[in-house]
């Protein structure tokens, strides 16, 4: 006989599903996903069916034979690590690349700790980390960027990241004068086109639409990306203000890199990032303040990745320490 379990009240009733949720993040994905097919082809999209494919059957197979549980394929969380992962790879990078490190986000970031609500590790985050540590050749080649369908006749482009450009320059004793009059930067290139970066740091303009969406379907509060994003303007805006020379100023910080994909769609999910708002705010200075300390004093041009994996493992306490307001408890005013 099946037991009845009974909790008390307030008992509410929600239409969202991990099912919807995913699938509101996936389609917010798309203007950038879109972006970056018209600029890298097939290579686009090879790399995203890879790591959906493969991150669904990996996930099957650990549940259908290994734990022998209910299988979950079909929330759409694990096609959604592999295609965020894809958009976390350099255009040119390898089809078994992508497929090794969907084989680590979903067999060891995501299973290993009992499957979906149970990771304490952003999957797809820590299968780039792993790929980038493993393979750092691959997977900080922007050098040539794969012809599109789109722009034929093109054989190949230079696409080294701006940040990528900055650190080595700074680091033969140029300065920001000096690299920006030789590359020819633009905010709005960055804003509408940015060539050099990850599949999905293509444009921003693309993920700031998806992050529209996300906001206007209630699939994810501000309080994240806001927090990261206006720290690392803060942060850099300060260093910039001490030496304009050696520090790149705000708003090339944010337009460049990972830091719009990391803010917007990896930091938000749900699993790794706390429940309060006091605890997002936190969270999100955390990875805000630790990115600009990676690009600046680090030996990687880019830290939003590692910012957000360091960030994920404060999360209990912060959700520990942070609580919300119980439903019914009086609050106390003034």
């Amino acid at each position: 006989m099946k037991r009845l379990l009974v909790s008390p009240s307030p008992h509410i009733h929600g239409d969202e599903s991990t099912g919807s949720l995913m699938r509101d993040v996936i389609i917010a994905l798309s203007p950038s996903l879109l972006v970056s097919i018209y600029f890298f082809g097939f290579s686009a999209i090879k790399l995203a069916l890879v790591g959906a494919l493969t991150c669904v059957a990996v996930e099957y197979l650990i549940q259908k034979y290994l734990m022998k549980t209910k299988v979950t394929i079909g929330d759409y969380s694990a096609a959604l690590t592999g295609v965020l992962l894809a958009l976390n790879l350099p255009p040119n990078a390898p089809w078994w690349i992508m497929f090794i490190g969907s084989v680590v986000a979903i067999g060891i970031a995501k299973m290993t700790f009992g499957g979906l609500g149970q990771n304490l590790f952003n999957p797809a985050l820590v299968g780039r980390v792993f790929l980038l540590i493993s393979f750092p050749v691959i997977m900080t080649d922007y050098t040539t960027i794969p012809d599109s369908w789109f722009r034929p006749g093109v054989d190949a482009v230079t696409g080294a990241t701006p940040l990528a450009i900055v650190k080595e320059g700074l680091a033969k004793g140029m300065t920001l004068t000096e690299i920006y009059g030789q590359n020819d930067f633009s905010y709005l290139e960055m804003l509408y086109t940015k060539i050099g970066g990850s599949v999905g740091e293509v444009s921003a303009l693309a993920l700031l639409l998806g992050f529209a969406y996300l906001l206007y379907r209630k699939v994810i509060k501000p309080h994240i990306p806001l927090a990261i994003i206006g720290t690392v303007m803060v942060f850099s805006g300060i260093l910039w203000l001490v030496n304009p020379e050696q520090y790149t100023d705000p708003v090339f910080s944010v337009l460049t890199g990972g830091v719009l994909l990391g803010s917007i769609f990896m930091a938000t999910d749900y699993v790794t990032s706390p429940m309060s708002n006091k605890g997002m705010i936190i969270y999100g200075i955390g990875i805000g303040v630790i990115t600009v300390l990676i690009r600046n004093f680090g030996a990687y041009p880019e830290g939003i990745s590692f910012a957000i994996l360091i960030m994920n493992s404060t999360v209990p306490l912060l959700n520990k320490y942070f609580k919300p307001v119980r439903f019914g408890k009086e609050v106390k005013h003034g």
